[in-house]
């Protein structure tokens, strides 16, 4: 059954009005974007470039993609058309990987390119053909430019992927015939980004200082599995030819089985069969190492580049889960682009604009020439006369009165000037003198209350200095160190001591005293003389500062 239209009305004015929703013209663009992003996403498309011609000036590429039936405009952003392994050439048939988008500047809808690679094994071959007859071209594959193997290196450099079986086997064989310290740089070996990995990597060992922190490397190993000519196309990039014939390292290519052949094992120093083969190039062999040792060592270092390999996908995962910048940046850019294509017309228009005016001006200068503008103005200056030389002396008159009766009301301003300077130096001396007269007054009272302290601090001290107690008849016992004795078993014990009176001091010596009778030893028994008075008693001092 057929759903009837709508209702619509009729104004006053007799023009139908409808309920159908207006739009503006950026909302049905926006929603047109939506629909077209959520309804394909990413696709594949195959078809030939056309309109190519090379980068824009901003470094984008645009250019359209065709077969028998329709063409469809595509654009490389900058940061991407850098990574892509092919680069665009016309009449190229190539197999595009991107998201189908709009562009609302033009109504039209695009595909955005994130990889391109040439459609079928023809192509492939055909591109490496053209490629490798270039760089024999320029002699990169001369054989005087290849350099020997040193015998035994020091330090082995590999450029390898980590987590392959490849960097297994070079380093198994190694540690069988000869172990060397290996320097491994640890590079994606198919892929987006992997030329340019493997170029850095190469590039980076060479530039590796003699007897630095980390030591250059003597030979280097660039290996990879077997794999189709797309996997292995990385090492027929051009960088990473260009890096491997700038090495300075004698550098041995390893890449695929013996029947894969890629540009790097032309322009390598020695082509190795499998990456086992250039192991046994790199270094001589040796006595077989422990075996338990190298089973412990392969162990810990699988262990460690399982654990990496499963860092390295969940943060791969991570940032394809996060938006690129292309993403945010992309209507802008082509706006930009578009904006840019517009410049070139409109300064052209805007110089024929300006042309013309200049060619307007030139008749003008041609109608209206400066010499009749010359003679109307001598003509005009005849007609003044002596107009300004009058003016000017009466201006001049002028001044020098309004000049005169400045100088005058200058010398009145002065005199007062000076009047009131000297009336105010007059107050301020006489304030001057003011002062002087109570600071004089405030000095003197000070020191009267000073000298007033001082006698009383002066009193105080001779009435408790010991030197009054010594005017008073008492003496003062000191040991040799000027120790105060204060006991007669202190005096006793000391030999020498000093006694110091109110007007000087005195040496004496201790002799010994009987302590309870005070009566003292009897002398020595002398010969008989005259009769002599008998010894007078050891005098014993008190202490001052007893109680």
């Amino acid at each position: 059954m057929a759903v009837p239209p709508p209702p619509s009305a009729v104004s006053r004015s007799g023009v139908p009005v409808s309920n159908v929703p207006e739009w503006s013209v950026g909302d049905l663009a926006s929603a047109l974007k939506r629909t077209l992003e959520d309804a394909f996403g990413h696709v594949r498309l195959r078809g030939e470039i056309s309109g190519f011609r090379g980068q824009h000036g901003s470094g984008h590429a645009y250019f359209s993609l065709k077969d028998g039936t329709a063409r469809i405009d595509a654009v490389v952003w900058k940061g991407t058309f850098a990574r892509l392994r092919q680069k665009p050439q016309e009449g190229l048939e190539v197999v595009a990987t991107g998201r189908i988008t709009t562009f609302p500047g033009k109504s039209s809808y695009q595909i955005v390119i994130e990889t391109l690679e040439p459609a079928g094994i023809g192509a492939w071959m055909a591109l490496l053909e053209e490629r490798k007859r270039v760089l024999a071209a320029e002699g990169l594959f001369a054989a005087e430019r290849k350099r020997p193997i040193p015998y035994l290196p020091r330090v082995v450099g590999v450029v390898t992927s980590p987590t392959g079986a490849v960097i297994r086997d070079i380093l198994h064989r190694l540690a069988d015939r000869f172990p060397r310290p290996v320097l491994v740089w640890p590079v994606r070996v198919q892929g987006e980004g992997a030329a340019d990995e493997i170029a850095t990597a190469i590039r980076g060992f060479n530039a590796l200082l003699p007897g630095g922190a980390i030591p250059r490397p003597d030979v280097l190993i660039v290996a990879r599995g077997g794999g189709s000519i797309e996997d292995l196309w990385a090492f027929n990039e051009e960088v990473v030819v260009r890096a491997a014939a700038d090495s300075v390292i004698p550098l041995i290519s390893a890449v695929g089985h013996e029947t894969d052949t890629t540009l790097i094992d032309f322009v390598s120093d020695r082509r190795a069969p499998t990456p086992t083969g250039a192991a046994e190039m790199a270094v001589p062999v040796r006595a077989d190492l422990m075996a338990e040792v190298t089973d412990l060592a392969r162990r810990q270092r699988e262990a460690v580049e399982r654990k990496l390999d499963r860092e390295g996908s969940d943060l791969r995962a991570l940032v394809r889960a996060m938006p690129g910048v292309d993403t945010f940046l992309a209507g802008k850019r082509q706006r930009l682009d578009l904006a840019e294509a517009r410049l070139g017309p409109a300064l052209a228009g805007n110089a024929r604009v300006h042309r013309l005016r200049v060619s307007r001006l030139v008749e003008r200068f041609v109608r209206h020439p400066p010499t009749l503008a010359l003679a109307t103005a001598r003509g005009r200056l005849a007609r003044i006369g002596d107009r300004p030389g009058a003016a000017l002396r009466h201006g001049t008159r002028h001044r020098g009165e309004a000049l005169a009766y400045l100088g005058r009301r200058l010398v009145v301003a002065r005199d007062a000037t000076l009047a009131r300077a000297d009336a105010e130096g007059a107050r301020r001396r006489d304030r001057l003198d003011a002062l002087q007269g109570r600071l004089d007054r405030a000095g003197g009272r000070l020191t009267e209350r000073r000298r007033d302290r001082l006698g009383t601090l002066a009193s105080l001290l001779a009435s408790l200095s010991y030197r009054a107690v010594l005017a008073r008849g008492f003496a003062l016992v000191r040991d040799g160190s000027g120790a105060a004795l204060r006991s007669t078993v202190a005096a006793s014990a000391a030999e020498r001591f000093t006694l110091e009176f109110a007007d000087g001091t005195l040496a004496a010596r201790a002799e010994t005293a009987a302590a309870s009778s005070g009566e003292g030893v009897p002398a020595p028994a002398r010969p008989k003389r005259a009769p002599r008075k008998p010894a007078a008693k050891a005098l014993v001092q008190g202490s001052l500062f007893e109680g």
